[in-house]
């Protein structure tokens, strides 16, 4: 389903039949794909025995980016007062922040998210909303795959609804819902496109 095809846009898992293309071409084709692409597909991609900067210095190492980047997306992820503590003691909204944290280190165009409001309370959902607003003002683009649909009626611009592996309908909010909920706009496309 959504996770799927995030992870065959990312070249992580290879398609049955069709493909996924990032600007064109193949995640694997990309050049200096950290500052591209970012993503987070799981919360879960950091040792919980170290703190949340040295987490982010593993990663940092790893893909060439400057130290000085940590302490910007701790900043910009409102992690920056968790810094020094160990991850293991982090709740759920700590967790994503850090996951998105890492997804920003390379400063990519574009970030790619499976479920990030996942578990999150109402302050969490309502900071995630406004932080990919942000992001998305700037110029990036975010692609978020939810099955939260009232958040994300109010949370993005455009949307894709895949139904069965197959993309039964694609544009912005406005033109999906045509005065309905997101909810409801889903369950007509996909039980008419389904029958």
């Amino acid at each position: 389903g959504k996770s799927t095809a995030l992870r065959c846009l990312l070249g992580l898992v290879n398609p049955t039949g069709g493909g996924a293309e990032i600007n064109g071409g193949s995640y694997s084709q990309l050049v200096d794909p950290i500052h591209k692409v970012g993503a987070v597909l799981d919360s879960r991609g950091f040792h919980p025995g170290l703190t949340a900067k040295q987490n982010l210095k593993i990663m940092a190492s790893a893909s060439d980016i400057n130290f000085s980047r940590i302490d910007e997306v701790l900043e910009l992820v409102d992690l920056a007062s968790a810094a020094n503590k160990r991850t293991k003691g982090f709740s759920l909204g700590m967790k994503q922040r850090l996951s998105l944290a890492i997804a920003m280190l390379g400063d990519p165009e574009i970030l790619i998210l499976d479920e990030p409001a996942n578990g999150l309370d109402p302050l969490g959902i309502v900071w995630l909303r406004e932080f990919l607003q942000k992001l998305a003002g700037e110029g990036r683009t975010i692609l978020v795959s939810s099955h939260q649909l009232a958040e994300m009626q109010n949370t993005v611009s455009d949307v894709l609804i895949i139904n069965k592996g197959v993309l039964v309908a694609q544009g912005t909010i406005k033109e999906i819902c045509k005065g309905r909920s997101l909810e409801e706009a889903f369950l007509e496309l996909t039980l008419r496109k389904s029958a």
